[in-house]
């Protein structure tokens, strides 16, 4: 397998969308945006205040737990968000800023504006854009064990076409040789290291907050912590909006006064992963080992992913 200087610079050219990626129509953005939807924030968004660009952005990861975190900050009363994936930053960019704008819930004086849409993270234009934008714009990125997180998106890409080939297949050039086909967007976007490069070619690491997508599951009150620290927000959202759903494997968000439900995510998430040869895995852990190393020194932040294998 190449060494990872070498895979860098084999795979810098433009990133291939995965057509499974989930895609938002222009109409549900309209609707996102408009008064009295959902698209607001953890009650109707009122018909007052006026719409802004966002002040802070969940950028990535696809499959990360980009989700889980959008809902839980969309409990804190000072923060409105799109619910739908505006994707602006790669795909409706030559719509224009007033386009986008548009798509916002209304604010009020004091309360931040936000969306989230994952493949930012992996697309080359998305950090010029954001900066030209706003250059103090935050950036959040939800990471997870790159292994588990490729895994993750076979599986959502398996459920809308079930006769695609085995992951196996999909995950080598060469399965004799053990070459890994870093070129295949599930295996791509797990190198983190490569992607962050090109968000610090335009904005300071204080500036990005990295989430991690395991400890979101196992502590979300202490990850929720994190992320109103880093937006400058009150500790509004802890350990009391959370309660664990043994079915799913995850926590779920309380019901809020105004709603009848607990909202918990939809049941595209926490799907079972289909088995995956042990021998596989064992070679994609060895493949991402040295790009985690790298993005652990990039980020400062010790993520053990590794640590967590060898505990398994």
């Amino acid at each position: 397998p190449l060494a990872p200087g070498e895979v860098i610079a084999a795979q810098s050219g433009a990133f291939e969308r995965d057509p499974q990626e989930s895609s938002t129509t222009d109409e549900e953005l309209s609707r996102a945006g408009s008064p009295g939807s959902r698209g607001g924030g953890s009650s109707t968004t009122p018909d007052y205040g006026e719409k802004r660009l966002p002040q802070a952005l969940i950028i990535g990861v696809k499959k990360g737990g980009t989700r889980a975190l959008l809902e839980a900050i969309r409990a804190h009363p000072d923060v409105r968000a799109v619910g739908t994936e505006p994707h602006f930053f790669d795909r409706n960019y030559e719509k224009g800023l007033e386009w986008y704008r548009n798509v916002m819930p209304k604010t009020l004086e004091g309360q931040i504006t936000m969306e989230k849409t994952p493949s930012y993270f992996v697309t080359n234009e998305a950090p010029r854009r954001i900066h030209s934008m706003a250059k103090d714009t935050k950036l959040i990125v939800v990471v997870r064990n790159p292994v588990t997180r490729a895994i993750s998106d076979y599986t959502q890409t398996l459920s809308k076409k079930p006769e695609i080939p085995t992951f196996e297949v999909l995950a080598f050039k060469n399965r004799t040789l053990g070459l890994i086909d870093a070129s295949w967007s599930a295996i791509r976007i797990g190198i983190y290291a490569l992607h962050l490069e090109n968000w610090l070619q335009y904005f300071p690491l204080s500036q990005i907050l990295f989430v991690s997508g395991e400890r979101l599951i196992t502590d979300p009150a202490g990850e929720m912590a994190k992320v109103q620290d880093f937006l400058g927000l009150k500790r509004v959202v802890t350990e009391k909006h959370f309660y664990f759903n043994k079915t799913k494997g995850f926590p779920c968000l309380k019901k809020p006064e105004d709603s009848s439900a607990p909202r918990c995510l939809g049941k595209s998430k926490g799907r079972t992963h289909p088995k995956i040869d042990p021998d596989v895995i064992q070679r994609l852990r060895k493949f991402y080992k040295p790009f985690n190393v790298m993005f652990y020194q990039m980020t400062g932040q010790d993520f053990q992913w590794e640590q967590e294998e060898s505990d398994k």
